[in-house]
C-alpha cells in the first residue's frame, strides 16, 4: 500500500539536488550531466528528474539554456517567507552576503495619489522620500521608494542605517509591527532596470507594503522592485480541517 504521507519522488530528487549545491559538490555555474546520465546516477526516471528540474528553474536555482543544457544558477537566490516581517537587511544577511545601500534620494516632497491612501495623509502633509538602492556584496539587488509621513519626522531626519525599521525605531520612536503586501510583476524597465543591472528582458519582482505600528498606524508605505532572478518569496498554507 502507497504512503499518503510520503513525498512524491521529484520532492526527494529536489532536496537532493539543493543539498549537493549546499555542500559543494554542484557549484554555481555548473553544468548538469544529460537528463539520461543524471538520472541514471540518481536513480530515479527521467520523468522525475525532469518535474525536479522543472522546479528548480522556477525557483531560479537552475538554468536552461535550450540547446546547451542545464546549469546551477551562478547568482545568489535571496528567499524569504511572505508572511514573516523582515527587513532588506536581514534578507542579504541571512545568505551570508554584507549588505549595502547607495542613496539616490532624501528630503521631504509631495505625496502621489497612492501615498495620501496608503498613509491616510492629512490635505497639505508632506512625505519623506527616501530612494535607494540596496546592495548584497557590492551587487544591485533590490530598488527601494520607501515614504513616512511628515509628521512623525524631525526636520533634521536623515536615514544612517541600513536598516529603515530599525531607523525608525531609534530615531522616530516608531515600532513597526506588521505590514500588509502585495507582490506583483511588471516587465523590462529602462531606468529601474537598468539600475539594477538586469538582463535585458529580465522582469522585475514588486512587493508593495504598508507598514503599521503599535497603534495600527500607517508609518511607512514603501515599493521595493527586486531583480525577479535573485529573489523569491514563499508562503506557508495551512488546510482548514
Amino acid at each position: 500500500m502507497t504512503n499518503p504521507f510520503q513525498h512524491p519522488r521529484y520532492v526527494t530528487v529536489i532536496e537532493e539536488i539543493k543539498e549537493k549545491i549546499r555542500n559543494g559538490e554542484l557549484e554555481p555555474g555548473e553544468r548538469l550531466p544529460s537528463e539520461n546520465e543524471y538520472a541514471k546516477q540518481l536513480h530515479v526516471s527521467r520523468n522525475t528528474l525532469r518535474e525536479a528540474l522543472r522546479i528548480l528553474e522556477e525557483e531560479h536555482i537552475m538554468v536552461r539554456k535550450h540547446g546547451i543544457g542545464t546549469f546551477v544558477n551562478k547568482k545568489p537566490v535571496f528567499s524569504g517567507g511572505i508572511e514573516e516581517l523582515f527587513s532588506i537587511t536581514d534578507m542579504i544577511e541571512r545568505e551570508g552576503k554584507t549588505p549595502g545601500t547607495d542613496i539616490l534620494f532624501t528630503g521631504f516632497a509631495e505625496p502621489h495619489g497612492d501615498d495620501k491612501k496608503e498613509l491616510t495623509l492629512g490635505e497639505d502633509e508632506q512625505v519623506y522620500l527616501i530612494k535607494r538602492i540596496r546592495t548584497a556584496d557590492d551587487d544591485p539587488l533590490v530598488y527601494c521608494v520607501d515614504k513616512i509621513p511628515a509628521g512623525l519626522l524631525e526636520e533634521d531626519y536623515n536615514l544612517d542605517e541600513e536598516s529603515m525599521l530599525l531607523s525608525l525605531e531609534k530615531k522616530a520612536g516608531v515600532t513597526i509591527s506588521y505590514a500588509k503586501a502585495n507582490i506583483e510583476t511588471m516587465g523590462y524597465h529602462e531606468e529601474i532596470s537598468t539600475m539594477l543591472q538586469c538582463e535585458n528582458g529580465s522582469p522585475l519582482l514588486v512587493l508593495k507594503q504598508v507598514h503599521y505600528d503599535m497603534a495600527d498606524e500607517p508609518v511607512l508605505y514603501s515599493i521595493n522592485f527586486f531583480k525577479s532572478d535573485q529573489i523569491s518569496f514563499n508562503v506557508f498554507r495551512r488546510r482548514q480541517l
